[in-house]
């Protein structure tokens, strides 16, 4: 997926509280595209928990932070790169598989610091993302990755919840941050809900409770337990599982027109 023309394509990241459901909807959301055939795709696993590699069936070799210790340990490797823009030192860690190429920050370098890896990801979103039409980025879970400014710019930020208060309210929180443009600079941000039973009552009940933007509900579909449970990549799941049906709309509502 290398060689198209240098132009900014769509940037969207997922967020929200830890075991709401990000990756399955960043999964979920580059399986609707890739099925389509008719966009380049980079798939970006910024979460240290490094999660996205599995639901994609994509086995990653090297990730962003490992590409570090390469230039900290080997002097010969530093002076390589020096003169090669952050695009192509990125590319040569980029795994590409049918319908989209993915990168992985991986883990820090130490307990608590990610400054560095961060820095490297943040260029290297900044550089490959010229190449495709969309970029999907698996955040980290609460405004962490904001906070840290790994993401300069996005189209649009999708926040996801549960229906719980307190999912709710750090949905409330990472939007709260998203808006100060001098953080990052966020196009359009709304909120997802997951595993959602008894959409319509409940949405208008969290509508009264909370002044959100409300993009799209997820059902508790079984394929993603089952694939999960079986360890079989979320990617292959059948093109007429009714999760896919609002991440469809999702994703209509997020690209217009360009999908």
């Amino acid at each position: 997926m290398k060689g198209y023309p240098r132009k900014r394509g769509k940037t969207i990241a997922v967020t929200g509280k830890g075991g709401t459901g990000k990756t399955v909807l960043s999964t979920l959301m580059i399986k609707c595209l890739a099925d389509r055939r008719n966009f380049s795709i980079l798939a970006v696993d910024a979460d240290s928990a490094r999660s996205l590699p599995y639901t994609l069936g994509a086995r990653v070799d090297k990730t962003v932070s490992d590409y570090r210790q390469d230039i900290i340990n080997n002097p010969g490797e530093k002076r390589r790169i020096t003169d090669l823009d952050m695009g192509s030192v990125m590319r040569e860690i980029v795994v590409s598989k049918p319908g989209f190429d993915l990168l992985v920050m991986g883990r820090p370098e130490a307990p608590g610091c990610f400054c560095a890896v961060n820095d490297l990801l943040r260029y290297g979103i900044e550089s490959l993302s010229l190449d495709y039409d969309v970029t999907i980025i698996d955040g980290e879970a609460g405004p962490e990755q904001i906070n840290r400014r790994v993401i300069q710019h996005l189209d649009a930020l999708v926040v996801m919840a549960d229906t719980s208060f307190r999912s709710l309210r750090t949905a409330s929180e990472i939007m709260a941050v998203a808006q100060k443009q001098d953080i990052v600079d966020v196009g359009r941000t709304g909120l997802v809900i997951n595993k959602c039973m008894g959409a319509d009552e409940r949405m208008d009940e969290i509508r009264k409770r909370m002044d959100l933007n409300v993009w799209g509900v997820l059902p508790d579909d079984e394929n993603v337990s089952s694939y999960d449970s079986l360890n079989k990549p979320l990617l292959d799941i059948p093109a007429d599982a009714l999760i896919l049906v609002p991440v469809r709309s999702i994703l209509q509502n997020i690209l217009d027109p360009v999908i």
